[in-house]
């Protein structure tokens, strides 16, 4: 140490000589010759003057040894300082772990969990740091990296002949000390910097492995990112490290939490928890994961109740409204997206107010952490569940780790510090006053009871492994020029003694190797590797030792639906309880209910309403409408088949239609046979016989056409029973029409020289009939053939029955149908009427009118009957009409002929048909 000093002062005379030849020689003074004595006088340790000289400023140096002959040297001194010359500003902070090579990997990691400024005196540098807290699981992922170094420097197949070394730097936690590492490891060791050098310097490290938090890594991957160092982290997990434009060089050999967070979200889902409490980090780990995991937790349909954001150096009021907020809320799961330091500050608080029996779910940077999975964290977190990286097995990793040594193991210097708090030893003592004990050398790791010992779980420490190896095996190609793509983007092929690098950074984003445990490991074009998660459960085993039981697997890789593998494992959840707890706002509606969001609240808390008449829930999700064909039961869980409506032969309405129908037609029929029988009378041949039997016979149809109507609606139904009743009706009119212009043509034909009756004999009333006949067949014809009546479900006039009907199909060929039914019957009403006083003993126009007057009575009533009668009712309404009109004409007309033909058979002779009706004067 005093010779090295001495050494530094050495160069520092010479450097005084050059300028101040005429003063005293440099060496004459009291306090270089003997450089541990100032000119106030103080004695200094070689270790404090050592410090002295590396942490102060030349305004420091210049007050501590200042002397008259050596005041214009600090002058000129502080003159050269403006030249453009590279000066280490402030202390140096050695490396914990290094070891020369012919290519450097640097390395930054938190051996210590916590940074505190130390208390400001006149022996102390203004803003000194001190670390505190020891992380011994950053021992494991340090050594990690150096057993994957000596791995690679042992083998022939990749960089053979390629010494590797390494230089690996503590952040302490802090963003700004990982970057002075960083700092570090861009550039020369500070001791080799001459006060003439240019500030231009070539990186030292090649690439650096690290950070083990996202905070830092992303003040690491900003600093380097411009000088095209990569970056390699085996734990900083946030997805805004894989935005290409802000970070080009950072890697990572852990998936990004942008697919944590979707599997968090789609594991909320699968447990049914949709009413949730968030816990997060509040650095950048905590807060892009939470965001995340909440927009896809709203796409799940899950609600947050609260979202807090911790960190370790919160004040404790801060942890008490957060332990607050949590006693108060009604969920039951929280999801906390933080690190383990800030989780273990979380716990303790809750523990000291008892605060239990809350489901936890973890991100991987503490749910398989042994420090929180302590017996104090199991009563606060016991049954938790979260996703953790997937475990891989790397022989040899384990010897390693117990077998390391500060006195056997060269390079690893830092591991004194390891040391003294896993043993309580130290190997050299620099106070006097320090009670610490002198180590043996003796002490084993695998002897000794401490966290460090246990090496069960290396998840990530094996990810710092893939790192060096991914480095490793990207130098390998650059060396030996596999690719040949270095060529063509203007990368020549590199030597182990002139390495740079941006060219490792070329090859290192194709990189494509597969472990010893056949796991395949690259990197997509964010620098991320392929995103797979083991889903752990915290349970005690038998000796009461906590265990991280793997209960499931997410693969993102997989297609969308399988990413998601449950293991058929009993899962332990809080409270040691075997059943999924229960984490809603409000409970899920009954069926026959469905959900209404209450104004001011999430979409999570809401009440439950029935459904709707016509509409059905089974499920809990929102009310659906029945079929057309279907309707609601009472419950509103279920649609049954609406009750089918229509006028059938087995009800009573029915049946007495049917029982009036055949009564009208056996009426007609008898009616027929007793003029058939009385042909030859006078009164039969004087009614026109021939029209009579062929109105008989129409009234007989326009009778049995009523059964067309009742029964079930069908294709050839519906036609059939407009198109019959039309063509019979006007068949019958047609009849009645004839018979009426016979009357008056007959009582016309006995005037002096009138010859009227040729014109309407036999023959024209068969045309005169046909002709009126054939209109209305022509009008049904163009009916049926453009668009014809149909069976039609109507749905709309009763909500809870279907009525079947027929369809009219064109609305206005029906009305023609009745129109030209109803012209036919005002004529012959009007014809009647007017032949009404002719003066006969039998006139038959008298009967006529009266008919037709009931005729069109009961039609002109029919039309709005027909209108507003409701279901089966517009049929029987039809039916009606057609019965009433038909009885009509059968009684008007034939029973007063039926009545002489039977009761008074004497009135049926010519000379009483023949004779003059007595006149009104009489």
């Amino acid at each position: 140490m005093k010779e090295e000093i001495s050494h530094r002062l050495q160069a520092l005379s010479e450097r005084f000589r050059k300028y101040f030849p005429e003063q005293q020689s440099w060496d004459q003074h009291d306090w270089v010759r003997n450089p541990f004595t100032t000119n106030a006088g103080c004695q200094l340790s070689s270790d404090q003057l050592v410090t002295l000289l590396e942490v102060s400023s030349d305004r420091t140096l210049k007050a501590v040894f200042s002397s008259t002959p050596l005041a214009e040297f600090w002058l000129l001194a502080e003159a050269e300082a403006e030249k453009p010359v590279c000066n280490y500003e402030g202390g140096k902070e050695p490396p914990i772990f290094s070891q020369e090579g012919d290519v450097i990997i640097g390395g930054v990691f938190s051996f210590y969990n916590n940074l505190v400024v130390e208390e400001q005196s006149f022996t102390t540098v203004p803003g000194a740091l001190k670390c505190r807290d020891l992380d011994i699981k950053e021992y494991h992922v340090a050594l990690a990296m150096i057993f994957a170094i000596e791995e690679i420097n042992n083998s022939s197949k990749i960089l053979p002949g390629v010494l590797l070394g390494y230089k690996i730097y503590d952040a302490c936690g802090s963003t700004s000390l990982a970057i002075r590492a960083a700092m570090a490891l861009m550039n020369e060791p500070a001791e080799a910097f001459q006060s003439d050098q240019s500030c231009n310097k070539t990186s030292s490290a090649i690439a650096i492995i690290g950070q083990s938090e996202s905070s830092p890594t992303i003040g690491v991957a900003t600093s380097v990112g411009p000088f095209h160092i990569p970056v390699v982290s085996h734990f900083a997990t946030c997805s805004c490290l894989s935005n290409r434009n802000k970070y080009p060089t950072f890697f990572r050999t852990i998936p990004s939490d942008y697919h944590q967070s979707r599997a968090l979200a789609k594991l909320m889902k699968h447990f049914g928890w949709t009413w949730i409490g968030a816990i997060r980090s509040d650095n950048d780990y905590g807060n892009s994961g939470m965001a995340t995991f909440i927009q896809a937790a709203q796409q799940e349909g899950i609600c947050i109740e609260y979202s807090e954001a911790i960190y370790r150096t919160d004040n404790k009021e801060k942890f008490l409204n957060i332990v607050d907020v949590i006693k108060k809320s009604s969920s039951k799961v929280i999801v906390a997206f933080a690190s383990t330091i800030d989780i273990d500050f979380l716990v303790k608080e809750l523990l000291l107010q008892n605060i239990t029996g809350f489901q936890w779910v973890g991100s991987e940077s503490w749910i398989t952490d042994r420090n929180t999975a302590s017996e104090k964290g199991y009563k606060v977190l016991g049954g938790a569940i979260g996703f953790a990286v997937t475990n891989a097995e790397i022989p040899g990793l384990e010897d390693f780790l117990l077998n390391v040594h500060p006195l056997g193991t060269p390079g690893i210097t830092g591991l004194a510090k390891l040391w003294k708090h896993v043993f309580g030893c130290t190997f050299t003592i620099h106070d006097n006053n320090e009670t610490v004990k002198l180590c043996t050398g003796m002490e084993n790791l695998k002897e000794a009871s401490s966290k460090y010992s246990d090496v069960s779980d290396l998840r990530i420490p094996i990810n710092a492994y893939k790192a060096v190896y991914a480095v490793a095996h990207s130098l390998h190609a650059l060396l030996m020029c596999q690719s040949g793509q270095g060529q063509s983007d203007n990368t020549t092929c590199a030597s182990k003694k002139k390495t740079e690098p941006w060219q490792v950074l070329h090859y290192l984003r194709t990189v494509q190797f597969t472990t010893k445990s056949g796991e395949k490991v690259y990197f997509d074009g964010n620098g991320d590797p392929a995103a797979r998660y083991a889903l752990v459960n915290w349970q005690l085993n038998k000796e009461g030792i906590i265990t991280f039981t793997i209960i499931g697997l997410y693969d993102a890789s997989l297609p969308e639906g399988q990413q998601f593998i449950m293991n058929d494992v009993n899962i332990v959840w809080a409270g040691d309880q075997k059943k999924v707890p229960r984490s809603v706002c409000s409970e899920s509606c009954l069926p026959g209910t469905r959900k209404a969001i209450e104004k001011g609240k999430p979409v999570c808390c809401f009440v439950c309403i029935p459904c709707a008449e016509g509409e059905f829930s089974n499920t809990t999700v929102d009310c659906v409408k029945c079929p057309e064909e279907y309707s609601s039961n009472a419950e509103r869980n279920q649609c049954i088949l609406k009750k089918v409506e229509f006028l059938s032969f087995d009800e009573i309405m029915g049946i007495i239609l049917v029982f009036v129908s055949a009564s009208g037609a056996c009426l007609t029929i008898i009616t027929a046979i007793i003029f058939y029988n009385n042909r030859d009378t006078p009164l039969v041949k004087a009614n026109n016989s021939e029209l009579s039997f062929l109105l008989l016979f129409s009234l007989t149809l326009c009778f049995l056409c009523s059964f067309a109507f009742i029964g079930q609606p069908s294709d050839w139904s519906c036609m059939l029973r407009h198109t019959a009743f039309g063509i019979t009706f006007v068949l019958c009119i047609s009849c009645v029409l004839g018979k009426t212009i016979v009357v008056l043509m007959a009582f016309r034909a006995t005037l002096p020289g009138n010859n009227i009756m040729k014109w309407f004999g036999p023959k024209q009333q068969r045309l005169s009939v046909l002709g009126f006949t054939l209109i209305q067949v022509l009008i049904c014809v163009l009916w049926v053939t453009i668009s014809p009546p149909f069976p039609y479900k109507n749905m709309k006039y009763y909500k809870e029955k279907i009525i079947l009907e027929c369809d009219l199909g064109s609305a206005g060929a029906f009305w023609a149908v009745l129109g030209y039914i109803g012209f036919l019957s005002a004529m012959c009403f009007v014809l009647a009427f007017l032949a009404r006083n002719l003066p006969d003993n039998f006139n038959e126009a008298k009967f006529i009118t009266f008919s037709m007057l009931i005729f069109c009575a009961v039609w002109i009533t029919f039309i709005p009957a027909y209108i507003s009668s409701p279901g089966k009712y517009t049929v029987a309404v039809e039916i009606f009409a057609i019965l009433s009109s038909s009885y009509g004409l059968l009684l008007c007309i034939f029973t007063p002929k039926c009545y002489i033909i039977l009761l008074k058979p004497e009135k049926n002779s010519r000379k009483n048909l023949m004779g003059r009706m007595p006149s009104k004067s009489r």
